[in-house]
């Protein structure tokens, strides 16, 4: 390959992941062509992006980026990928589709890059347990409506108590 068309391949790399923050490497060699469709149509319909780079060109294109990390000690070819809502729901999903080995063989994570922090297969599953944006949020919301819910009841309970007592006071006369 010659320099100007590494030059123009570095530049689209580095013009498609300008946006993107965190990332996952995943090893999509020895997948058949259908296998390889099958696979991205999964991933499409998921909001998930994935771009099969040559390493040395992904490793210059992200030089001076938070993802340059993911790609420091991989060799050969690889696939980056990126989207979902979050992070954290990106490596779910794409832990998922891993685990349908039948279906996907060959396909396996093999690091990434979490706010500029390399990951390693293994962090990459530890991630996956942990809770999404939206799973967050939710016990947040829990967490603040949960005393503001038993304060009310302490409020309600004793005035409904002596709203009844008046209420009989008021009949019996």
């Amino acid at each position: 390959m010659s320099k100007q068309v590494k030059g123009l391949i570095t530049s689209e790399i580095r013009n498609r992941l300008s946006k993107v923050q965190d990332c996952l490497v995943v090893n999509v060699v020895g997948m058949d062509a259908i296998t390889t469709t099958n696979l991205r149509k999964t991933l499409r319909s998921r909001n998930i992006s994935v771009m099969v780079v040559k390493n040395n060109l992904a490793r210059k294109a992200t030089e001076g980026t938070s993802l340059h990390p993911a790609f420091l000690d991989l060799k050969g070819s690889s696939a980056v990928v990126y989207g979902a809502e979050d992070f954290v729901s990106l490596v779910k999903e794409i832990v998922d589709i891993q685990a349908k080995e039948k279906e996907f063989p060959g396909f396996e994570t093999r690091g990434g890059v979490m706010d500029g922090e390399a990951l390693d297969a293994n962090k990459v599953k530890d991630v996956a347990k942990w809770p999404s944006r939206r799973e967050q949020l939710s016990m947040l919301v829990g967490q603040i409506l949960g005393p503001g819910s038993q304060l009310a009841a302490q409020l309600k309970g004793p005035g409904g108590k002596l709203a009844s007592q008046i209420k009989k006071k008021a009949g019996d006369e």
